[in-house]
């Protein structure tokens, strides 16, 4: 496993995603070097984080919200490009140019107490021994299975949005979409326009928002998912608490009876699905939409997990631990805040590490 024994250095930045770029350019500002006193360790082949695994279909134009990263704009883009091209060369280029020296592809074993003060952490090039941990490992890395009676009979195939291929692979198929977030109205839009039947089914009405979001009501939507974090609840999506969009194609599906909803089924049979009345749907394909969780499994050494069964944090800062900072977690999970939790976290860093003696 060991390259190179164990490492000493400040800081491991764990992620090179929007999170753990923003964090490694302020760590850079504030005189950090990379490789000397800190390191980016990413787990994907090539850079653009979660964003390099997104299907094809997704094309530039389509994306809602994306925010340059500190230093660097994103301009010029062809709005017809697969998001995931414009965005890993976007975030191939910013590496580049702030030398920012991420290691890839490096599997992240474990996080746990080191000797002296500091944390271990365990990876596939070797451990690192250091004084401050920048946690940016997202969500997409743990895909959320709902289970549901029967599922395992189904004869047909189920995926998640984590392996979705884009409409083609739906042509002519009965598909159930089930998810009532921004994920799920994308897929079955597309899927509408190959699939032979489509069915679209949410635990809850969805909630569709009319006209431009506001600045008050983005910061009132930000600050529930502070609050779940801040007593240590497994943190939401900003998104799930904003409501869909109801944007031109949207209208268009709707009038069209593709966003026509069902309440979630009861139990999955060898043939589809079936509901409390006895009704039933026969399909060939369920797609799950259903989110994320964050992914901070390698953490559970340090025990971070409150009886709620998320990580209490304070601004970017673990509250059982002033060493860990977790930036695109709950609240910071949008590219804007993302951007905003790595100069917080690398503010706090460094304080720490003046009262820390080396």
């Amino acid at each position: 496993m060991n390259d190179f024994g164990t490492r000493e250095l400040d800081v491991v930045v764990i992620g090179a995603g929007q999170a753990g770029l923003s964090a490694a350019y302020h760590l850079r500002r504030a005189g950090l070097g990379p490789d000397l006193d800190f390191v980016v360790l990413d787990h994907a082949p090539r850079p653009g984080g979660a964003w390099q695994f997104r299907w094809p279909s997704l094309t530039y134009g389509k994306v809602h919200g994306m925010h340059s990263l500190p230093g660097m704009e994103l301009t010029g883009a062809d709005d017809c490009r697969p998001s995931s091209e414009v965005i890993g060369a976007y975030f191939d280029a910013y590496e580049r140019r702030f030398g920012l020296r991420v290691h890839r592809p490096v599997e992240v074993s474990a996080v746990r107490e080191g000797d002296g003060g500091r944390l271990l952490v365990e990876t596939s090039e070797g451990a690192y021994a250091t004084r401050a941990l920048i946690n940016a490992t997202g969500t997409w890395d743990r895909p959320f299975w709902p289970r549901y009676p029967g599922q395992e009979t189904f004869r047909g195939r189920q995926l998640h949005t984590a392996d979705y291929p884009g409409p083609d692979g739906f042509a002519d198929l009965r598909v159930i979409v089930v998810g009532g977030g921004a994920s799920g109205t994308q897929h079955l839009m597309e899927i509408a326009g190959t699939a032979s039947e489509t069915y679209w089914v949410t635990r809850r009405p969805p909630v569709f928002r009319e006209g431009p979001f506001s600045e008050d009501q983005g910061r009132a939507a930000v600050a529930m998912v502070e609050e779940r974090v801040r007593r240590g609840l497994p943190p939401q999506s900003v998104v799930s608490v904003t409501g869909l969009p109801l944007n031109d194609s949207v209208r268009r599906a709707r009038e069209q009876g593709i966003l026509d909803r069902l309440p979630m089924f009861e139990r999955i049979t060898p043939d589809g699905v079936a509901w409390p009345d006895g009704s039933t749907v026969d399909a060939d394909v369920i797609l799950w939409a259903t989110g994320f969780r964050a992914a901070v499994d390698h953490l559970a050494p340090l025990r971070l997990r409150e009886p709620g069964g998320g990580i209490r944090v304070e601004d970017t800062r673990s509250v059982r631990d002033a060493r860990v900072h977790l930036v695109g977690y709950g609240p910071s999970a949008s590219t804007i805040g993302a951007n905003r939790a790595g100069r917080a976290a690398v503010r706090s860093v460094t304080r720490l590490l003046d009262r820390v003696p080396v």
